[in-house]
């Protein structure tokens, strides 16, 4: 059966497929209840957005991706009066809610990366396993996969993949796209896929071996770190003492952040930033809700292979008042070589 969002038909399959990875945890962690407030900052196809309003809280939801807006499934009438979508970056969360008069909301969500339905569309070029342009932008704005491919310099390249990929033969991939592009520009995704299977060969560890290349383009050009660093940044500020706030990652690089400022943030010490002074201490401005991180269920596993990677970390905020934050520090890389398209230079 299929169920009609602003004219786009959802199936059954499509529910399924979309359903939010760690669903129960996340509720358990955020504790969403009648007459609060809470912030989904990355909507998708509404699945954490929807379990929030059954349990009876209202939600103001952030995308910052225009076709998220256009499909986005129509609730109830009694959950959507308590619903409200806002074309935002969830780095700019804490300005939604100072927009919207409040003086601070209960709880905040960030299901960090990129979504199923962004991998499934070709035309967004996410994906080496459909051929489409070498996109990648979340937002449609800015610069494109294809522009860092066809214009960073061999060894500008081979930091990125090495920085941001994890890619353990960056200097090969490098090489190899350096030599691809004397015939012409590389403007599809299967070009490039072609390119990374010749240049590391079929995969030993079932990876496939265009998977940390494009994990590393889509990083980048959507600057997927210094937003969600941002982001926890704005969710302090924004979260009333007593409000939560729950993550939920995917790739090393992304949890890494999320644990240096969860662990930061909940002890009483000298602050991490090299701008700060020696000796200068902080409060608390959050105490932990999990101990450590939470992975997804073999059960879960068993019905959503692709939550296997998921990380949960929530932490709930005290009231001591908010920290600036430094977001190298926080483990967000800086390359220069990318500050001319990140507008950091």
């Amino acid at each position: 059966m299929a169920a009609q969002a602003h004219g786009i038909s959802l199936t059954m399959a499509d529910t399924i497929r979309h359903r939010p990875v760690l669903l129960d945890e996340m509720l358990a962690a955020l504790a969403p209840r009648k007459g609060e407030i809470h912030l989904d900052g990355t909507f998708g196809a509404g699945g954490y957005t929807r379990a929030i309003l059954e349990a009876g809280a209202s939600v103001i939801a952030l995308d910052r991706d225009p076709t998220a807006h256009a499909s986005a499934p129509s609730f109830p009438a009694a959950l959507a009066k308590r619903f409200v979508l806002v074309d935002s970056r969830f780095s700019a969360l804490d300005a939604v809610v100072a927009d919207r008069g409040l003086g601070g909301i209960d709880g905040v969500v960030l299901d960090v990366g990129v979504s199923s339905m962004q991998l499934d569309q070709a035309e967004r070029g996410f994906s080496f396993r459909f051929d489409g342009p070498l996109d990648m932008r979340m937002g449609g704005d800015g610069f494109t996969a294809a522009d860092l491919v066809n214009d960073l310099g061999e060894k500008e390249l081979a930091a990125l993949l090495r920085t941001f990929g994890e890619e353990r033969r960056a200097g090969a991939v490098a090489r190899a796209v350096v030599a691809e592009r004397q015939k012409g520009r590389i403007t599809t995704t299967l070009e490039l896929a072609r390119v990374l299977e010749r240049a590391i060969g079929r995969p030993q560890d079932l990876i496939h071996p265009a998977t940390r290349t494009f994990q590393a383009l889509r990083i980048v050009v959507n600057d997927e770190l210094g937003e969600l660093a941002r982001a926890l940044f704005a969710a302090e500020r924004a979260l009333k003492p007593g409000g939560r706030l729950v993550v939920v990652s995917f790739h090393s690089l992304e949890d890494r952040i999320v644990k240096t400022f969860f662990n930061e943030r909940t002890r009483e010490h000298a602050p991490v930033s090299r701008h700060m002074p020696m000796g200068v201490g902080h409060a608390p401005t959050f105490s932990p809700i999990t101990r450590g991180v939470v992975t997804p269920s073999e059960a879960e596993l068993a019905v959503n292979p692709r939550a296997r990677s998921a990380r949960l970390r929530a932490a709930k905020r005290s009231d001591a008042p908010p920290r600036e934050g430094d977001l190298l520090a926080y483990g967000v890389p800086h390359l220069p070589a990318l500050d001319r398209y990140l507008g950091t230079a």
